[in-house]
């Protein structure tokens, strides 16, 4: 063969060898940067994007209805099962704790003087049908809210967990179906008695004495309510009150907001955390109505009292019910 020939034919190869080394590496750089996916890699990327609760499609209606998992939902349920379980059952027991402490220490607060048999009206019917009201549907409130939050704690290990699922089940029924009818008595009973619960002189020197508690000077002079039930009403019962019956409202009719599932979630821990302190409020309303005041019960139970009672109690009602300065009840 001509060497011309030789020449030219080697001169080709290495043309072609230099470009089949040049498109050798660029596949190898195109495959590194952007590696062929396997068959089950698009799968794997739709459920990682699901759960991490990014929308998609769907024929659901209504605010997140393309959202299958709520990405924050396990950090609702510790926020639920952790901090507000310990720390709501701390505030209950402490609180009962400072009761029992104050009934061992103080004792009922009796009369300094015998009765005298007559008798004054301290609350019209509709009132104490309206606290009566009150006081029932929010005991069951309490009782049923307390076994949905702690009973898988404290009432699983005893009753297991098929008597704890049929007692929840009911309890959430009984729930769900007062919510209503609690708000109302709690409207009836602010409407009741706003008009004494406002602010007066007497009260200034209430809560520099402390209502007489931790004195031996005897009870301080009030209206027809002290400033610690004037407290009860204003922080218990109407904000408190008004602001569970709220947000349990609106658990129990979602269709009422722009229902996301972070707002639900949101309105549980809310509704939760006032309950909790409303309870522990309610303990120490229910002690001083109860056993913690001698006659205080009755007062409730008839709508009258011992002129003795009224005059140690509630000394300028008393003395404005005798004067006839007082229209009411």
């Amino acid at each position: 063969m001509p060497v011309n020939s030789l020449a030219a034919a080697a001169m080709q190869w290495c043309v072609g060898l230099v470009l089949a080394c040049c498109a050798l590496l660029g596949a190898t750089q195109a495959m590194a940067a952007d590696p062929p996916k396997a068959p089950g890699d698009t799968v794997a990327d739709y459920w990682r994007e699901v759960r991490q609760g990014m929308p998609g499609v769907s024929q659901v209606q209504g605010a997140e209805g393309g959202v299958m998992i709520n990405a924050r939902g396990e950090t609702w349920r510790q926020q639920r099962n952790g901090p507000l379980k310990r720390y709501g059952g701390m505030i209950l027991l402490a609180m009962l704790g400072i009761i029992v402490l104050f009934y061992l220490v103080k004792g009922p607060m009796k009369l300094s003087e015998p009765p005298t048999g007559r008798k004054i009206q301290r609350f019209t019917p509709f009132e104490r049908f309206a606290h009566w009201g009150t006081a029932i549907t929010f005991i069951l409130m309490g009782l049923t809210g307390l076994a949905i939050l702690f009973g898988r704690t404290v009432l699983g290990p005893l009753i297991g967990s098929d008597g704890l699922g049929g007692l929840l089940a009911l309890g959430k029924l009984v729930h769900n179906y007062l919510g209503p009818v609690f708000l109302a008595f709690t409207i009836l009973l602010i409407f009741a008695f706003l008009r004494d619960n406002v602010w007066q002189k007497c009260d200034t020197e209430w809560i520099a004495k402390a209502g007489g508690l931790f004195s031996s000077g005897g009870h301080v002079p009030s209206g027809r309510f002290n400033f610690g039930e004037k407290t009860w009403f204003w922080l218990g019962v109407t904000f408190l009150g008004l602001f569970v019956a709220a947000t349990g409202l609106l658990l129990n009719f979602p269709a009422l907001v722009d229902r996301t599932r972070d707002l639900m979630q949101n309105l549980v821990l809310l509704h939760a955390i006032g309950a909790v302190l409303l309870l522990a409020m309610s303990l120490g309303h229910i002690y001083m109505g109860t056993v913690g005041v001698e006659g205080a019960l009755d007062s409730m139970k008839t709508g009258e009292v011992d002129e003795t009672w009224a005059k140690e109690h509630h000394e300028l009602w008393y003395e404005d019910v005798k004067a006839g300065r007082s229209g009411h009840p």
